[in-house]
């Protein structure tokens, strides 16, 4: 249950304290962490002492304990030294790994029932109940955050966020798939999403100091009750799909600032297909050359100011109107008139949508 690391980790923290060489081993004698070389000396040792009755015995200068997890035999705790400070030092490191599986247990059943919340596996009544039986605030404001690596997701990584919010016994980290982690974040009443920002941001600055530098995150609505979690972690979801297709230049992205694309993404297939044989009959915008798309684009950056356009295209303001006719002529649509613009922008909007689902199914 406890990962190598934490283990090498606990036992590096006591050597420094108490300068006694300590190992962990599983009960088949594999060293699972050391501070001293490890030469597979110690297997036949250790699985003779789990045979033993003992709880603790001095075997070749190496003092053995036995370490439970509920009265199940979990580790063999070594400690080099025969005598008897290096047998109190040994009890109490057993003692710290006993507490560090109680403790992960804990965090275990916890990190279940997140996992059960998030995905909508629950009733409401095991909610509220297994809410109460792990002391887990059921009326509190949360949001859901998706951090998606560009990499398959490893354990460093998910307890590299873990760490940034240990002060927060009421965050939650976890991880539902092999790439993306999971944060489920208490938030104050009067957070804005200008902090809900501030948050994703320092996660990927902690990835980026791992070297992970193509990093996503998305996260939904805050809600109120325990029960909501699962909604914001589907809104979650949705805007990291609809960041990949309509804003993939940014990093982070929130399900309450979608607008349109919100919408686009949520309609059937059939139906944006019919809408766009309505807007261009036969054509399509892959048609166009990448002279007349580049001019479609600025012209929308430019709030569809002509001479604003011109300027930063470099190009004459009647060239710019040649093009702007030369479009009408093809599509029927005058960008310089606003519902026709907004016309086009769509029919772009669900063009990329369908590409992006194409893509999906392929």
């Amino acid at each position: 249950m406890i990962s190598n690391q934490i283990l090498q980790s606990t036992i590096d923290g006591l050597k420094s304290i108490s300068r006694t060489e300590l190992g962990i081993c599983d009960t088949e004698g594999k060293m699972l962490a050391s501070t001293f070389p490890d030469d597979n000396r110690y297997e036949d040792a250790v699985v003779s002492f789990v045979a033993s009755p003992a709880d603790s015995q001095v075997i070749s200068g190496y003092q053995f304990f036995k370490v439970f997890d509920e009265h199940q035999l979990e580790y063999i705790l070594l400690a080099k030294g025969d005598n008897d400070d290096t047998y109190m030092m040994g009890k109490l490191a057993a003692f710290q790994i006993e507490n560090l599986l109680v403790a992960y247990k804990e965090r275990f059943d916890k990190d279940n029932f997140i996992k059960n919340l998030l995905l909508d596996n629950l009733l409401l009544v095991d909610i509220y109940n297994r809410s109460k039986k792990l002391h887990i605030e059921t009326n509190t404001k949360r949001v859901v955050y998706i951090i998606e690596t560009k990499t398959q997701r490893d354990i460093n990584s998910l307890e590299n966020i873990r760490a940034l919010f240990t002060n927060k016994a009421r965050d939650f980290v976890t991880a539902v798939d092999e790439k993306d982690i999971i944060l489920v974040k208490e938030v104050k009443d009067n957070y804005t999403y200008d902090e809900l920002d501030k948050v994703a941001k320092l996660i990927i600055d902690e990835l980026a100091a791992m070297g992970m530098n193509k990093v996503n995150i998305a996260y939904g609505t805050v809600i109120n009750e325990i029960k909501e979690v699962s909604r914001s972690y589907k809104e979650a979801r949705m805007a990291l799909d609809v960041g990949k297709i309509f804003y993939s230049g940014e990093n982070i992205v929130a399900y309450a600032r979608l607008g349109i694309g919100r919408l686009i993404y949520q309609l059937p297939i059939p139906l944006c297909k019919m809408f766009i044989r309505e807007v261009f009959e036969n054509k399509s915008p892959d048609d166009f050359d990448e002279e007349t798309i580049v001019t479609i684009h600025k012209f929308f950056e430019n709030s569809l100011n002509v001479s604003e356009t011109s300027r930063q295209l470099y190009i004459h303001r009647n060239t710019l109107v040649y093009r702007l006719d030369k479009l009408q002529k093809i599509t029927g649509l005058d960008l310089r008139v606003f519902e026709d613009a907004i016309t086009f922008k769509i029919a772009l909007m669900v063009v990329k949508y369908m590409k992006y689902m194409e893509r999906q199914v392929y």
